[in-house]
Parts: C-alpha cells; sequence; structure tokens
C-alpha cells in the first residue's frame, strides 16, 4: 500500500469511519436516489459476478447481492475495518436467495482479485480517492472477464454541488488557516472533469467509455410531523460530522465547532421546503468496458 493510500486507510479506520458506521442508515437515504441510479446503469443479471469498490456500510453491495441472486457472486471491497463490520452484520440478516458477499479489508489499487473473474464492478464514490488511479483502474480492469462493465458514480464540481458548497462556503471564514487540497489529489472532486477521467481510463484498458450527467436533490433531513427545527438539526448533524465540510472541522476546538454548527443550521433552515432539508447534487454516473 502507497503512503497515500495508508494515510486514506487511517482516516477511514478512525473517528471518521466510526461516525459513517454509525450514520449508515442516514447516508443510505440520503444517496438513496443516487443509488437508483447507478443500478439502473450497471443492469446486473442473475448469475453474474461483481466487485464493489469502496463499499462502504454495504448497501450498494447488499443491492448488487439481491440482483443477481444466490447463483451469483459479490466481493465487497473497502479500507474501513468499521464499515465492513457494519456491512457483516447487515448481509446476516439477508434471505439465503440473496448472492453470498465476501467482504474484504483491500485497497483495491494493489489488491489480488484475480483475472477476469468478475462479469461487473461499480462503485458509488468509492475510486477518487486512489494515490495512482490508472494503476488502480488497471487492477480493476483485470479482475474482469473480457467485456467486463464498468459502472461508477464521482461528483462533479463543488460548484455544482450545493449540498457540499453552500455550508462549506459558510464554514471557511471560520478557518483561514485551511489549505484547499489540489483538484488532482485524492479526494471526492477529483474527477470533476471528464476531459480527465476519459484518458485515464481508457489508459487502464478500459474502451467504450461514456461519462452522463446525473442531477439530483439530495434530501438531508425530513420533519414528518414535528416541527422543521428538527429537520434542520438534523441535517446539521450530517454536514458537521460527515463528508467534506467534516474535513474542515477536524480537529478544531469545541467553541469554533459549536459556533459553525450555528451557522450552518441557520443556513439550512432557509432551505426548509414541506419539512425537509433539499439540496441540489451533481455527479457522473460513469460506464465502460473491459
Amino acid at each position: 500500500m502507497t503512503e497515500a493510500n495508508r494515510d486514506q486507510a487511517e482516516y477511514w479506520n478512525g473517528d471518521v469511519g466510526q461516525r459513517w458506521a454509525a450514520s449508515h442508515s442516514t447516508l443510505d437515504a440520503v444517496f438513496a436516489p443516487l443509488t437508483e441510479a447507478l443500478f439502473m446503469q450497471a443492469g446486473l443479471r442473475p448469475g453474474n459476478g461483481v466487485l464493489d469498490i469502496g463499499c462502504g456500510a454495504g448497501q450498494t453491495a447488499l443491492h448488487a447481492a439481491r440482483q443477481v441472486g444466490a447463483s451469483g457472486r459479490v466481493v465487497a471491497a473497502d479500507l474501513s475495518k468499521p464499515l465492513l463490520t457494519v456491512g457483516r452484520q447487515r448481509a446476516a440478516a439477508e434471505p439465503a436467495t440473496t448472492a453470498p458477499i465476501e467482504w474484504i479489508e483491500a485497497d483495491a489499487q494493489s489488491n489480488d482479485f484475480g483475472q477476469g473473474t468478475f462479469e461487473h464492478a461499480l462503485s458509488r464514490f468509492g475510486v477518487m480517492f486512489f494515490d495512482d488511479s490508472v494503476t488502480a483502474f488497471a487492477n480493476i480492469c483485470r479482475a474482469l472477464a473480457p467485456g467486463g462493465r464498468l459502472t461508477f458514480l464521482c461528483w462533479r464540481a463543488l460548484a455544482e454541488n450545493p449540498w457540499v458548497q453552500v455550508p462549506r462556503d459558510v464554514v471557511l471564514p471560520l478557518v483561514p488557516d485551511y489549505e484547499a487540497m489540489p483538484t488532482d489529489a485524492p479526494g471526492p472532486f477529483r474527477f470533476a472533469d471528464p476531459r480527465t477521467l476519459s484518458p485515464l481510463l481508457g489508459q487502464a484498458g478500459f474502451q467504450d467509455i461514456a461519462c452522463e450527467p446525473i442531477d439530483r436533490l439530495l434530501t438531508l433531513s425530513r420533519s414528518v410531523d414535528g416541527p422543521a427545527r428538527g429537520a434542520v438539526q438534523a441535517a446539521t448533524d450530517i454536514v458537521i460530522n460527515l463528508g467534506p465540510v467534516a474535513r474542515l472541522l477536524r480537529d478544531r476546538d469545541p467553541a469554533l465547532r459549536e459556533r459553525a454548527r450555528e451557522i450552518v443550521a441557520d443556513t439550512l433552515e432557509a432551505r426548509v421546503h414541506d419539512g425537509a432539508v433539499r439540496l441540489g447534487a451533481a455527479c457522473w454516473l460513469v460506464s465502460a468496458r473491459r
């Protein structure tokens, strides 16, 4: 494992991984519209072998296992022990009609997944963090059978993603010493420009590469019966504790974090409609073939 990927492993096996694991059901609901788009494009069939890259707490692996059925197989790979633990627990409750899932703690850039053993590889926001993307995608390509397909979601530009940019813009003035990552560094918006992504996938051995823009409204929280303020507080918890804004506040003192929470809550309150906090998200739905 390279030093950069080792840093990712440490990050996702620390408090961040624990928070994501504890919030897995909330995040599954937030990203549901995007997960639906991913699987509509993937077109998995009964009996398929599927490699899930950056499987997280298992929603995508479980969805794949249900679609390919008991005659198929799913390998779910992630760097995070806390998230894999949740995935295994969830899989234990699945019926016998679901494909078996092998959960592995692995760096998809270097792990040996076998050669030509899967009909499909997929990922929901799990492929933007590799130290060497060409090497990582070439490794994934080797794991696919000839004609096997790759389908994944990655974020478009920050400016096209209000669900991140709106709270980020109000928090940034509180952390003037924050240094933004270079656009080509491992991070959530690394593949925002498809003019970079498509040649990279071609170098890795893929062909028939397509990047389809996907735009969805994400419901960060919804108040069913109670006051809208409850939805605002729940959405604020997501923003403060998870995702890119959480990185801004990592290791900051409690007083600054509390001030950030107040500002984000006030900002999100203006985004409430019919008891729900909704903000736009923009992704690339990428498909390619070995």
